[in-house]
């Protein structure tokens, strides 16, 4: 495995710098290969490499591997495969009559040497993902992968130095201090997947080069319960979108908003549904993700000591053990505003709960915050759902069910503002990773032939006809 550190980062720049050329005029056949290559390791002969590393990183359940890392890159292949064809081809756009004998096109162009940062939560996907839009698109990239998933970004990299070249990608593996180093340097494009704090970062070190960038960050998404939703059904699906991964998807219900009159029953379900997905014991069940790491296991702890502090209350779960990492499915009502668990991205198994008397309460809370990444309703009142969507701002979002949004590849992917810019999957991923170079092509004596100096009256006739007409 190799390792890059200091001065060496430039010479791997370097070297992609110089082969972007060739790998950008690759066709779309030659592209599609290099897909087929990826799905093929992804699917048949690292699958099962992939599934015992984020059972080693998370004690990740080989299913939801399946799911949620493997799944939703073979699918990402898939789409591109069927569309690249259709995406590299010129796209031709009209021409004004006042240029007449000219045609227009745009030409979607690699971007060049792309540097691409991907977050611990879902490793796999999270990188490849992003990968295959990059490779579509035909640019040299450059993966740096969390330093918190050592045996994810080990098979990862086994994965990349066996597809490719170094001059055409390469993985490179270290703490903060690597990707501090990488940031230095003049990349075509930059896409990031983590934090908005740390996007910021990412966004500062690009704009020393003019650097364009994709940053797909976080933030707190709601979800919210009306009357006359069905409750049962809204219950199971947020726990599904809240707890898959132990709660760490940046896209999970983060927060929910309650019709009050619906506390008791919400609690009840909760509780049923829990022993339901992970037993009564969800420490024993093989369906039950472990959070990543110590530092944000005693983050979440702290968290569940402040609702205790605060005297809130824990309606469900609250329990955790350190040696395992584990934090049990927890539900909490009546957290004080400034608490942590309101104020902070959750990415954990913690559930609060705010209840509300109306739909405009509601969004008034919510537009008190940050544009989240994802908004959730849990609705069968057209005007409900007009009224939140209406008044509201988010990247994504979903009506009677959560997460979905990011496995429809004909759906844009990305976050606005605080929650991210840019965004990915499917064709937007492929433009993300492209410029869309602006062309014209004369082909006979056109209009502005005619208006060159010297300017004469009879051009002066010809320019107040142009400004009436055209």
């Amino acid at each position: 495995m190799t390792r890059y550190i200091d001065n060496k980062f430039s010479d791997l720049f370097n070297r992609q710098k110089v082969n972007q050329f060739k790998i950008g005029n690759t066709t779309y056949k030659e592209r599609i290969k290099k897909l087929d290559a990826l799905k093929n390791v992804l699917e048949f002969t690292s699958k099962q490499k992939i599934r015992d590393a984020m059972y080693a990183d998370f004690k990740k359940p080989f299913l939801e591997t399946d799911l949620t890392e493997i799944y939703p890159v073979l699918t990402e292949i898939k789409f591109a495969k069927s569309n690249l064809k259709s995406w590299m081809k010129d796209q031709h756009v009209d021409t004004p009559i006042a240029l007449l004998g000219a045609s227009s096109y745009i030409k979607y162009e690699p971007k060049g040497v792309c540097l691409l940062i991907s977050p611990w939560n879902f490793p796999i996907n999270l990188t490849f993902g992003p990968l295959v839009s990059a490779i579509a698109a035909g640019n040299t990239v450059v993966i740096k992968p969390s330093e918190m998933t050592p045996n994810a970004s080990r098979v990862m990299a086994d994965i990349v130095k066996e597809l490719f070249n170094e001059d055409e990608i390469a993985l490179v593996e270290g703490e903060v201090e690597v990707s501090t180093e990488l940031l230095k340097l003049p990349f075509n494009h930059i896409f990031f997947t983590g934090s908005p704090q740390v996007g910021k970062i990412v966004m500062k070190a690009a704009s020393e080069h003019l650097t364009s960038v994709t940053l797909e960050l976080g933030g707190k998404s709601p979800t919210i319960i009306d009357n006359s939703a069905n409750l049962e059904t809204a219950v199971k699906r947020i726990i599904y979108g809240k707890f898959t991964n132990a709660g760490q998807t940046c896209i999970a219900p983060d927060y929910v908003l309650l019709k009050s009159d619906l506390k008791e029953q919400f609690t009840k379900l909760f509780k049923s549904k829990i022993a339901e997905f992970y037993s009564e014991d969800a420490q024993s069940s093989e369906s039950y993700s472990r959070i990543v790491n110590a530092k944000h296991f005693e983050r979440l702890v702290s968290y569940i000591e402040e609702a205790k502090l605060n005297k809130s209350e824990i309606a469900s779960g609250g329990t955790y053990n350190s040696s395992d990492n584990y934090i049990e499915p927890t539900l909490i009502f009546d957290m004080p505003e400034e608490s942590k668990v309101m104020t902070d991205e959750i990415f954990g198994p913690i559930l609060p709960v705010k209840t509300y008397s109306n739909i405009e309460e509601a969004v008034d809370y919510i537009n008190s915050k940050e544009k989240p990444l994802a908004l959730y309703i849990y609705s069968k009142s057209k005007k409900n759902i007009d009224f939140i969507m209406n008044n509201t701002r988010a990247g994504s979002g979903c009506v009677n069910h959560n997460l979905l949004q990011f496995l429809n590849h004909n759906l844009p992917f990305g976050g606005s503002n605080n929650s991210g810019i840019g965004k990915s999957h499917g064709f937007y991923g492929f433009e993300a990773f492209s410029n869309r170079r602006a062309m014209m092509k004369q082909h006979t004596i056109g209009a502005t032939d005619l208006l060159m100096p010297p300017y004469t009256n009879f051009k002066q006739k010809l320019i107040d006809l142009t400004l009436k007409w055209f």
